[in-house]
């Protein structure tokens, strides 16, 4: 029987070859349109070497404060970046994560160097000792600053594989010196070119930020300039997390009561996946919201061809009558006629939904600069490995998105066909 199902599926396709050929090219531009969605939507939260931690993040790029002499809402209030005070007393004192690192939140173009020789621009991200442990950089000489070395402003700097070559003309890098913005670095470490896509991984030069300026950047004795992750050793540790977090937070908002400072910390910290939407820090992501507009933008791409391809299948199954009014003759029950019919569909559907996903990949990669929008760095380049698109979640969601559109495609014309006269059927006559 389901040797016959292919069968049919296939002489389907070989008899009517230009309905055959529109339903493909139908289907799979509805999977491609979709898929290059998907693409974009996961790209940011899908775990991406360095940012292979992903689903254990828990991300705040920056704080909302406000003061009793602005008024009591949070409608009169600053939102920015957080300062070292804050960091230092809230997320450098928790124990329950894994690990906890501040950083810059986006990369800067810095002049880079080796002494006495002319200056090139590279993007340089400041970071702490414990960036590292949240990261999973792939260091090919060298290794990375550790966070004692940080604490003690050690000059240091890690670099990646294209630098290094541009610098010294090899990977060998560690131990020798470069100029930062004139001031004289040592390299720890090189690491392998990092996409620009991991939009907290990515850089060109990476620095302690405590050779710089940052520590002192405050507006208050609150706010700076640096953001901050907190790894879970698990998933199932946020809740944890989030207590300790919280009791850090009240402790320090204890002390920023006494001159009238008010935190509102908007549900942060976020996880990974409803950072990716948040448009600033003044808000708090709807990520309901967010899900009920993808699922009905969804459904549009989905039902367009789907009106589209009912039509050819009507069309298909009128021509196959006589076929259905013999199987009825026999006693084929309708449920088994149905249950083919949408099977077969489902087979073309599959098919075409394989030849939509692949051409999705292949777009993405090749096309990275404009499916992709990184908001930052030098021209925002993306370089990215076609491997970094090809999860099991995106080839999962190819192959739901096909069965949904074959049974709204192919379910009804499937179930009218079974329901046609006997008589009727054997004559041609709908």
């Amino acid at each position: 029987m389901k040797i016959n199902v292919f069968r049919q599926a296939f002489d389907s396709l070989r008899s009517q070859p230009l309905i055959s050929s529109i339903t493909i090219a139908g289907t799979a531009l509805a999977i491609f349109l979709i898929m290059v969605s998907v693409m974009t939507y996961e790209m940011p939260v899908a775990p991406m070497a360095p940012e292979s931690n992903r689903d254990r993040w828990l991300v705040e790029i920056g704080e909302s404060i406000g003061n009793t002499k602005w008024g009591n809402s949070e409608d009169f209030c600053s939102n920015g970046s957080l300062g070292y005070n804050t960091i230092r007393e809230v997320f450098y004192q928790m124990e329950v994560p894994e690990a906890v690192s501040a950083f810059v939140s986006s990369p800067n173009v810095t002049s880079v160097s080796l002494p006495g020789a002319p200056t090139m621009a590279v993007d340089c991200r400041e970071v702490d000792g414990n960036y590292w442990k949240v990261m999973d950089f792939t260091f090919i000489n060298g290794g990375p600053f550790t966070q004692e070395q940080f604490e003690s402003a050690v000059p240091l700097a890690v670099i990646d594989e294209t630098i290094s070559r541009q610098l010294f003309g090899t990977i060998d890098a560690a131990g020798k010196q470069i100029e930062v913005n004139y001031t004289p670095y040592t390299v720890s470490g090189v690491v392998r070119d990092v996409s620009s896509l991991a939009s907290a991984g990515y850089a060109e030069v990476w620095i302690p930020f405590s050779t710089t300026g940052v520590i002192d950047f405050q507006w208050n004795a609150y706010m700076g300039g640096l953001s901050a992750f907190i790894l879970a050793r698990d998933k199932e540790d946020f809740p944890a997390i989030r207590e300790e977090y919280k009791m850090l937070f009240d402790k320090l908002s204890d002390q920023a009561s006494a001159d009238g400072w008010v935190f509102y910390h908007r549900e942060r910290p976020y996880e990974q996946k409803i950072q990716a939407i948040s448009n600033g820090v003044n808000t708090t992501p709807d990520y309901s919201a967010e899900i009920r507009s993808r699922i009905i933008f969804f459904l549009i791409l989905l039902i367009v061809p789907a009106v589209n391809l009912s039509s050819m299948t009507h069309s298909s199954l009128s021509r196959r009558s006589h076929e259905i009014g013999i199987r009825r003759a026999f006693g084929a029950p309708r449920h088994t006629i149905v249950l083919d019919l949408i099977t077969q569909n489902l087979l073309i559907t599959l098919f075409a939904g394989i030849i939509g996903w692949i051409c999705a990949i292949l777009f993405a990669w090749l096309g990275a600069d404009i499916v992709f929008s990184t908001g930052y760095g030098r021209g925002a380049v993306t370089n990215i490995s076609p491997f970094h698109l090809i999860h099991w979640s995106t080839f999962f969601w190819a192959m739901f998105f096909c069965f949904i559109l074959n049974l709204l495609s192919a379910g009804i014309p499937a179930w009218n066909a079974s329901r046609v006269n006997i008589i009727n059927a054997l004559s041609g006559k709908s």
